[in-house]
């Protein structure tokens, strides 16, 4: 029986808080159980959707798996490299925990064949890697995965929350969030840890308050 793994990010877009990177591996044969219970492309499912999947997606998987990727790694990767090759380097980590024989992966790059060879050349030989464009639509394996990490993300934006104020989702689309950056750069503070200090949105706001540099 082969071991297949889904592997999905959340949070690669949002000016404020993590990436996650997650995998799930489970039976080919169980494959058609996860369509079953319903596991599709996290985004399209509520919040509570998501958390109701994750106990029953855990119970038929042979393996889990999750990176969380602070704010602060991203600007360095964003300032001598590329993003790509950081979420390249952490799906190829989760893959080698979870040994599957194959490993299912959404593109992040415009040549899936290209992000293929780049997960390729940091796995041993043996484990067939597949990236394709809208692969949590494709692969219900990645869509479950989707499931993990968007719900682990969530919760660790709950705790950020707590800690350093209301920012809203984090996206640079939503007016909280906007606002939340904004405050900071009328005040001239510096931007806490969990601000993404080389994303477009937040070098922008920033022009308005030259004292604010670095992090706090």
């Amino acid at each position: 029986m082969r071991l297949v793994a889904g592997i999905d990010e959340a949070g690669r877009g949002p000016a404020v808080g993590p990436m996650v990177i997650a995998g799930i591996a489970v039976d080919e044969s169980d494959v058609p159980e996860l369509t079953r219970m319903g596991a599709r492309d996290s985004k399209k499912l509520s919040p509570k959707k998501r958390e109701s999947l994750v106990q029953p997606i855990s119970r038929i998987a042979k393996g889990i798996a999750f990176e969380v990727i602070p704010a602060k790694v991203i600007d360095c990767r964003r300032d001598g490299g590329n993003i790509n090759d950081l979420e390249a380097e952490s799906m190829s980590r989760i893959i080698r925990i979870l040994d599957p024989d194959v490993a299912q992966i959404g593109s992040v790059d415009r040549d899936p064949k290209r992000f293929r060879k780049k997960i390729s050349d940091f796995l041993p030989e043996g484990i067939e890697v597949v990236s394709v464009h809208h692969a949590e639509v494709v692969f219900p394996a990645v869509a479950a995965a989707s499931i993990i990490a968007k719900t682990t993300r969530d919760g660790i934006i709950r705790a950020l929350r707590n800690e350093y104020g209301d920012f809203g989702s984090g996206y640079p689309s939503d007016p909280k969030t906007r606002d939340y950056l904004m405050g900071y750069a009328v005040q001239g503070k510096a931007l806490p840890r969990i601000v993404r200090a080389s994303w477009k949105t937040t070098k922008n706001i920033m022009l308005h308050a030259p004292n604010a540099s670095g992090k706090s």
